[in-house]
């Protein structure tokens, strides 16, 4: 571990522009990197937060044969709504750039080439799985089977998101292509390879033994259970028509692999940037001086922890990452998040429905942070936490302050008098916070450090709380002065505290105390006054605004659309039943009918019993839909009636036939009855 690094290289995991960010994709991430980024910067740090769109590889060729159009029109639609929502959400990257860039291919081409004529890849010829319908090789993505660890049918070439296994295509029971359906056959291609195994060593001295006390143990254990289970080589090339030519000749018609081009999107956005500002770029990824964090989800560990680390090794120029503190997975509402399923929260989404409450899901995803197992986002508790945190704590606090001020002062800062014991004692607290909460920023415990500024919304309620300036007033105004003041500090300190974590709140809790960028994160503790006296700050406004119910029920209602409309294009149809003679059919007296009478049937919850005009009579049926329809409802109802069914009793009431019903799309009962206009009595043949 680093100590006091000249500089930082922060990078964020690049996302696939086949479709938007999520909030798992932010919790994981984008808003932890955000956070320590922005606290370095307050910090005083020299800090380069490098991100960009990963626009290669099969997830991309496969929407754009899905969507039917080019790759690069896909990677054009999702930059710019990925783009834009991450500048509107606040996500501060010093640069965010596109792999499709030419100074990410060129400096891809460079980088494999330097490996290359350093001898460090195995050239090698070996079967892959090749579509013969479609002639082309299929990239692990382009292959679906049964994984052969758990079972899943619907494992993909290179993993099993059921268990997690990590596969090779030809590993998959009953293979099929996810272009065609046809089950592919193997053919002999020649790619290159990086062999892993030879840096075993290495690994096991850089990380298990250097980064045994200080990386999380999620990557740790991980990275062991890799290393342990041996090192192999793995491809670098891949026979694909959309990513980076293999520079090397013999290599026509193949692409580098894109777990080997995405990771040096962040050497390549470096240098589009440093060229940007007229700054250096090597010193950011080449000097012993300069601190390397990788922020990932848990899915990405083994390119960050094991792969990049051996490519940069093998290149020999390149500094290695000091922390890689991944995130586990999100969940929503119970199920696990998938762009697939469209089961997410999308942010450019949130961001038209929730105008202004960007920090609200900052908040959220930050206390209920994936830091060390997966957890479950619930619309419920975003909007418990904004209503009971956000506004009745944080913005409690503000207001009140803000209020008193302009009600006893004009909005002037009033100068202190004595200070008592619980003053100096509050403002001795409020000084010792900065080190508290960075020292868990420092330590990635994200979710541990907004808790402890929330502690400091809490200690200016208290304060208030057992001051009771607006009581005090009556008697004794020069002592309300001090209250006051001391409230002002604790106030002040939080537009410059919270910053990391609510970066709009802090801009507007600064611009009403009228203070803007007039603090660091030092002088809080450094500092004894942050706010002077004689200064003028402005008007009360809400922080945060209280959630209603019905907001939050459109959100869940939204959800449980898109669940109902995943069950409809995944419901498949009972395979049919044993074949009968017309005559089996024949037998069956099939009358339309109307329901005339319908009425629950006591201590019964499921049954009706009803009234049916068959045309040839009046009949009663007990029916088992009451748990589907109200007797009310369905009184009128034209129905499609089994005649002649021998009579049956039910809990005491003979029933005279059955009503036809079948199941919608949505598992929802519904009638089966005639469109025309047949009248009752008519048979069905």
């Amino acid at each position: 571990m680093i100590q006091n690094p000249k500089r930082y290289t922060i990078t964020a995991a690049l996302p696939y522009t086949n479709g938007p960010i999520h909030i798992g994709h932010l919790a994981g991430v984008y808003v932890p990197a955000d956070i320590y980024s922005r606290y370095l910067r307050l910090q005083g740090k020299d800090v380069a937060f490098i991100c960009g769109s990963d626009e290669h590889g099969v997830a991309i060729s496969m929407k754009a044969k899905k969507e039917g159009i080019t790759p690069q029109e896909v990677i054009d639609k999702y930059d710019g709504i990925i783009r834009k929502s991450f500048a509107d959400f606040g996500i501060s990257f010093n640069n965010y750039s596109r792999t499709s860039a030419k100074i990410h291919h060129d400096t891809a081409s460079e980088f494999f080439r330097t490996l290359y004529d350093k001898g460090d890849f195995i050239e090698e010829v070996t079967e892959q799985l090749y579509d013969a319908k479609a002639n082309q090789f299929l990239a692990d993505r382009f292959v679906v089977g049964t994984c052969p660890k758990c079972g899943n049918d619907g494992a993909y070439g290179d993993q099993c998101e059921n268990c997690g296994s990590t596969l090779n295509a030809t590993d998959l029971i009953n293979p099929k292509s996810t272009i065609t359906g046809e089950t592919p056959i193997l053919k002999s291609t020649k790619h290159w390879f990086l062999p892993l195994d030879r840096y075993d060593t290495f690994l096991r001295e850089w990380i298990l033994e250097g980064h045994k006390n200080d990386w999380k143990t999620n990557v740790y254990g991980q990275v062991k259970s890799w290393i342990d289970a041996g090192l192999e080589p793995r491809a670098v090339t891949r026979d694909l028509d959309w990513g980076i030519d293999v520079p090397v000749e013999g290599a026509e018609g193949k692409k580098l692999y894109v777990w080997f081009d995405a990771p040096i999107g962040y050497i390549s956005s470096t240098k589009e940037w440093a060229a940007r500002e007229g700054k250096d770029w090597e010193p950011y990824w080449k000097d012993e001086d300069t601190k390397l964090v990788h922020f990932i989800g848990k899915d990405n560990i083994v390119f960050h922890c094991i792969i990049f680390p051996a490519m940069l090794k093998a290149e020999g120029s390149y500094i290695l990452p000091d922390n890689v503190p991944a995130n586990e997975f999100l969940n929503l509402e119970g199920n696990k998040l998938s762009t697939s399923k469209n089961w997410a929260v999308w942010l450019h989404e949130y961001l038209e429905e929730f105008p202004d409450k960007q920090d609200v899901l900052r908040y959220a995803l930050t206390s209920n942070a994936p830091e060390t197992k997966d957890n479950d986002f619930t619309w419920k508790d975003f909007q418990a936490r904004n209503n009971n945190e956000l506004v009745a704590v944080f913005g409690n606090f503000v207001n009140r302050v803000v209020v008193l001020t302009n009600k006893y002062y004009e909005g002037i800062i009033p100068a202190p008098n004595e200070f008592t014991e619980i003053d100096e004692a509050t403002l001795a607290e409020l000084k010792a916070y900065p080190a508290v909460i960075a020292s868990s920023v420092e330590r990635y415990r994200f979710r541990e450090a907004l808790g402890e500024l929330m502690n400091v919304a809490r200690l200016g309620n208290k304060y208030l709380a057992d001051e009771e300036p607006w009581k005090v007033m009556k008697d004794n105004p020069e002592r309300v002065k001090t209250q006051m003041y001391v409230a002002l500090q604790i106030a002040a300190a939080l537009s410059v505290l919270s910053e990391p974590f609510l970066p709009f709140t802090a801009a507007k809790l600064s611009r009403i105390l009228k203070n803007e960028g007039n603090l660091k994160w030092s002088d809080v503790t450094d500092n004894s006054e942050l706010i002077a006296a004689g200064h003028k700050i402005g008007e009360a406004e809400l922080l945060f605004a209280k959630i209603e119910d019905e907001e939050i029920q459109k959100q869940i209602d939204k959800l449980e659309a898109t669940k109902t409309a995943n069950l409809a294009e995944n419901k498949q149809a009972e395979p049919q039943k044993d074949l009968i003679q017309f005559e089996d059919f024949a037998k069956m007296d099939i009358r339309i009918g109307t329901i005339l009478e319908a009425e629950k049937m006591p201590k019964a919850n499921k049954l009706l019993v009803l009234k049916v005009d068959t045309g040839i009579d009046v009949r009663t049926i007990v029916s088992g839909i009451a748990e589907s329809f109200s007797p009310e409802e369905i009184i009128g109802k034209r129905v499609s009636v089994l005649a002649n069914l021998a009579p049956r009793a039910l809990r005491g009431v003979e029933s005279q036939g059955m009503i036809l019903m079948t199941t919608n799309a949505e598992g929802k009962l519904v009638f089966v009855n005639p469109d025309a206009d047949a009248p009752n009595g008519a048979t069905v043949n």
